[in-house]
């Protein structure tokens, strides 16, 4: 099928989109993992044709379900000319927060598992799909506030992406390991906040300029 019309990194999902990213979701979700595009079509009540020329082939459709599904995860609103320590903490808390929240979502728990699945079995490029558009993504869309926090004297660090996956890392903790492994942890609203707050404590005693 022709890729042409396929949505791009950078283009905003329409609500109509939106929809037909959220029945991947749903089947992947109820353990589908081999999806078809007859299957995604019945279950968004939508045509085969219209989601080729959205997303140009099954690749591209999955693809766009690991973009819909990491765009939730934001650094929050911050002007990098006014940037100072309270609203660096505020946008990093922000983002750990919204991170733990999709992370530990069923949606989530479920597409990690098959794309786990898939990587060890080369079924498919869906793992290759996440870490490309999940992970790195993620990583690519904080780095600018760390640069910004860095050039603001607020941290200092040699290398964005070493600074990124130790904020990951204190952020994340065990906690996907432990869902993808079938633990049954729930993480309240209040929980969530409070670990991304001690996180992103932790992470400004490690990389916060001492005068």
């Amino acid at each position: 099928m022709p890729q042409a019309d396929a949505i791009a990194a950078d283009d905003a999902v329409t609500p109509r989109q939106g929809e037909v990213l959220d029945a991947v979701l749903e089947l992947l979700v109820e353990g589908r993992d081999t999806l078809t595009m007859t299957a995604v079509a019945r279950r968004a009540s939508c045509s085969k044709e219209t989601l080729y020329k959205w997303f140009g082939d099954r690749d591209g459709l999955l693809t766009a379900t690991v973009r819909w599904q990491a765009s939730k995860v934001r650094a929050g609103n911050w002007d990098r000319q006014h940037l100072d320590a309270d609203a660096l903490a505020e946008s990093l808390e922000a983002f750990a927060a919204n991170w733990l929240t999709v992370i530990s979502s069923k949606t989530s728990v479920a597409l990690n598992r098959v794309a786990i699945a898939h990587a060890g079995s080369g079924r498919s490029d869906l793992g290759r799909i996440v870490l490309a558009n999940g992970r790195f993504a993620i990583g690519e869309r904080l780095k600018p506030l760390l640069e910004a926090a860095r050039e603001a004297g607020l941290i200092a660090f040699n290398d964005a992406e070493a600074a990124f996956r130790t904020f990951f890392g204190l952020v994340g903790r065990d906690v996907q390991v432990r869902l993808l492994l079938g633990d049954g942890l729930v993480l309240s609203k209040a929980e969530i906040v409070a670990d991304a707050e001690r996180a992103v404590a932790q992470f400004l005693m490690l990389y916060g300029r001492r005068n």
